[in-house]
Protein backbone atom coordinates (compact mmCIF):
# COMPACT_ATOMS: atom_id res chain seq x y z
CA UNK A 1 0.00 0.00 0.00
CA UNK A 2 1.36 3.36 -0.96
CA UNK A 3 -0.22 7.14 0.16
CA UNK A 4 -0.45 8.90 -2.89
CA UNK A 5 -0.69 12.58 -1.46
CA UNK A 6 -1.21 14.48 1.83
CA UNK A 7 0.84 14.56 4.90
CA UNK A 8 2.28 10.73 4.40
CA UNK A 9 2.89 11.05 0.65
CA UNK A 10 4.94 8.42 -0.66
CA UNK A 11 5.22 6.34 2.44
CA UNK A 12 4.53 2.36 1.67
CA UNK A 13 3.34 0.61 4.14
CA UNK A 14 2.94 -3.51 4.27
CA UNK A 15 0.15 -5.27 6.38
CA UNK A 16 0.75 -8.55 8.09
CA UNK A 17 -0.13 -11.06 5.73
CA UNK A 18 -2.80 -12.02 8.56
CA UNK A 19 -5.52 -9.46 7.35
CA UNK A 20 -7.79 -10.75 4.47
CA UNK A 21 -8.19 -8.21 2.92
CA UNK A 22 -8.19 -7.32 -0.96
CA UNK A 23 -6.71 -3.61 -1.09
CA UNK A 24 -7.69 -1.21 -3.16
CA UNK A 25 -4.64 -0.58 -6.20
CA UNK A 26 -3.06 2.38 -6.15
CA UNK A 27 -4.09 3.14 -9.70
CA UNK A 28 -7.87 2.80 -9.09
CA UNK A 29 -7.58 3.80 -5.65
CA UNK A 30 -5.33 7.67 -7.04
CA UNK A 31 -8.20 8.04 -9.58
CA UNK A 32 -11.01 7.86 -6.90
CA UNK A 33 -8.87 10.62 -5.04
CA UNK A 34 -8.86 12.62 -7.72
CA UNK A 35 -12.43 12.67 -8.36
CA UNK A 36 -12.72 13.19 -4.44
CA UNK A 37 -10.35 16.16 -4.09
CA UNK A 38 -12.95 17.71 -6.79
CA UNK A 39 -15.75 17.28 -4.59
CA UNK A 40 -14.76 17.63 -1.32
CA UNK A 41 -13.29 20.26 0.75
CA UNK A 42 -11.06 17.96 3.24
CA UNK A 43 -10.51 19.57 5.94
CA UNK A 44 -14.36 20.15 6.64
CA UNK A 45 -14.96 16.12 6.00
CA UNK A 46 -16.04 12.99 8.00
CA UNK A 47 -15.39 10.18 6.36
CA UNK A 48 -16.46 6.33 7.28
CA UNK A 49 -14.55 3.19 5.54
CA UNK A 50 -17.01 0.29 6.09
CA UNK A 51 -14.73 -3.15 5.78
CA UNK A 52 -11.45 -0.94 5.80
CA UNK A 53 -9.20 -3.98 5.86
CA UNK A 54 -5.75 -2.83 5.96
CA UNK A 55 -6.97 0.88 6.00
CA UNK A 56 -5.58 1.96 2.59
CA UNK A 57 -8.36 4.14 2.07
CA UNK A 58 -9.03 5.68 5.52
CA UNK A 59 -4.80 6.30 5.55
CA UNK A 60 -5.25 8.40 2.70
CA UNK A 61 -8.23 10.01 3.58
CA UNK A 62 -6.51 11.29 6.89
CA UNK A 63 -3.16 12.07 5.35
CA UNK A 64 -5.38 14.43 2.64
CA UNK A 65 -6.17 16.09 6.32
CA UNK A 66 -9.83 14.45 6.14
CA UNK A 67 -11.53 16.41 9.79
CA UNK A 68 -12.19 12.85 10.61
CA UNK A 69 -12.12 9.41 9.12
CA UNK A 70 -13.82 6.27 11.43
CA UNK A 71 -12.42 2.94 9.59
CA UNK A 72 -14.63 -0.32 10.71
CA UNK A 73 -13.58 -3.51 10.30
CA UNK A 74 -14.80 -6.88 11.97
CA UNK A 75 -11.49 -8.42 11.71
CA UNK A 76 -9.36 -8.35 14.87
CA UNK A 77 -6.32 -7.81 13.40
CA UNK A 78 -7.00 -5.54 10.41
CA UNK A 79 -8.30 -2.88 13.42
CA UNK A 80 -4.81 -4.08 15.78
CA UNK A 81 -2.81 -3.13 12.43
CA UNK A 82 -4.62 0.15 11.81
CA UNK A 83 -4.48 1.59 15.02
CA UNK A 84 -0.48 0.32 15.45
CA UNK A 85 -0.62 2.14 12.10
CA UNK A 86 -2.38 5.30 13.59
CA UNK A 87 0.38 5.36 16.54
CA UNK A 88 3.26 4.93 14.60
CA UNK A 89 2.15 7.80 12.41
CA UNK A 90 0.55 10.08 14.55
CA UNK A 91 -2.62 10.07 12.79
CA UNK A 92 -5.06 11.52 15.63
CA UNK A 93 -8.21 12.04 13.06
CA UNK A 94 -7.94 8.38 12.53
CA UNK A 95 -10.94 5.89 14.46
CA UNK A 96 -10.91 2.39 13.89
CA UNK A 97 -13.60 0.44 15.09
CA UNK A 98 -14.04 -3.61 15.56
CA UNK A 99 -17.40 -4.60 14.36
CA UNK A 100 -19.83 -5.98 11.73
CA UNK A 101 -19.97 -2.95 9.35
CA UNK A 102 -23.58 -3.57 8.72
CA UNK A 103 -24.51 -3.64 12.09
CA UNK A 104 -22.23 -0.78 13.49
CA UNK A 105 -23.89 1.49 10.41
CA UNK A 106 -27.59 0.25 11.84
CA UNK A 107 -26.43 1.75 15.79
CA UNK A 108 -24.37 4.76 15.04
CA UNK A 109 -25.71 8.22 15.58
CA UNK A 110 -22.97 9.86 13.95
CA UNK A 111 -23.43 10.91 10.25
CA UNK A 112 -20.68 11.67 8.01
CA UNK A 113 -20.19 13.26 4.39
CA UNK A 114 -18.65 10.63 2.94
CA UNK A 115 -19.49 7.08 2.84
CA UNK A 116 -17.07 4.71 1.45
CA UNK A 117 -17.69 0.37 1.66
CA UNK A 118 -15.62 -2.13 -0.01
CA UNK A 119 -17.06 -5.38 1.07
CA UNK A 120 -15.76 -8.64 0.43
CA UNK A 121 -16.89 -9.69 -3.24
CA UNK A 122 -18.75 -12.76 -2.07
CA UNK A 123 -20.95 -10.08 -0.20
CA UNK A 124 -24.61 -10.64 -0.92
CA UNK A 125 -26.13 -8.03 1.05
CA UNK A 126 -25.59 -5.22 -0.81
CA UNK A 127 -28.96 -3.79 -1.31
CA UNK A 128 -29.31 -3.30 2.48
CA UNK A 129 -25.92 -2.13 2.86
CA UNK A 130 -26.81 0.46 0.10
CA UNK A 131 -29.88 1.70 1.98
CA UNK A 132 -28.24 1.43 5.62
CA UNK A 133 -25.30 3.79 4.76
CA UNK A 134 -27.62 6.51 3.21
CA UNK A 135 -30.78 6.11 5.31
CA UNK A 136 -28.64 5.79 8.82
CA UNK A 137 -25.06 7.12 8.58
CA UNK A 138 -24.60 9.63 5.21
CA UNK A 139 -25.20 13.31 5.81
CA UNK A 140 -27.75 14.87 3.56
CA UNK A 141 -25.63 16.07 1.14
CA UNK A 142 -23.44 13.10 1.29
CA UNK A 143 -21.93 10.82 -0.91
CA UNK A 144 -21.37 7.07 -0.56
CA UNK A 145 -19.10 5.34 -2.75
CA UNK A 146 -19.26 1.62 -3.35
CA UNK A 147 -16.84 -0.77 -4.72
CA UNK A 148 -17.58 -4.11 -5.98
CA UNK A 149 -16.56 -6.30 -9.17
CA UNK A 150 -17.76 -4.44 -12.14
CA UNK A 151 -20.16 -6.94 -13.69
CA UNK A 152 -22.43 -5.61 -10.73
CA UNK A 153 -25.31 -2.66 -11.61
CA UNK A 154 -27.05 -0.61 -9.48
CA UNK A 155 -27.93 1.74 -12.08
CA UNK A 156 -31.30 0.85 -11.37
CA UNK A 157 -31.32 2.48 -7.61
CA UNK A 158 -33.08 5.33 -6.66
CA UNK A 159 -29.56 7.76 -5.50
CA UNK A 160 -27.24 5.82 -8.14
CA UNK A 161 -25.04 8.87 -9.18
CA UNK A 162 -22.47 7.51 -11.78
CA UNK A 163 -20.07 4.41 -11.92
CA UNK A 164 -16.15 4.30 -12.66
CA UNK A 165 -14.77 1.53 -13.89
CA UNK A 166 -10.60 0.76 -13.08
CA UNK A 167 -9.68 -2.93 -14.13
CA UNK A 168 -11.48 -5.46 -12.31
CA UNK A 169 -13.06 -2.90 -9.92
CA UNK A 170 -15.93 -0.16 -10.30
CA UNK A 171 -16.63 2.60 -7.76
CA UNK A 172 -20.83 3.58 -7.81
CA UNK A 173 -21.30 6.67 -6.39
CA UNK A 174 -24.45 6.89 -4.38
CA UNK A 175 -26.14 10.90 -3.59
CA UNK A 176 -28.36 10.97 -1.05
CA UNK A 177 -31.38 12.51 -3.20
CA UNK A 178 -34.69 13.76 -1.59
CA UNK A 179 -36.92 11.92 -4.53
Amino acid sequence: MRIISGKFKGRRLIAPKSIPARPTTDYAKESLFNILNNELDWPNTTMLDLFSGIGSISVEAASRGAKEVTSVDINHNAVRWLSQLKNELNISNLIAVRADALKWIGKTDKRFDLVFADPPYEYDQYDQLISSAIENAMMNEGLFILEHRQNISFEEHANFAEDRKYGEVKFTFFRNIEL
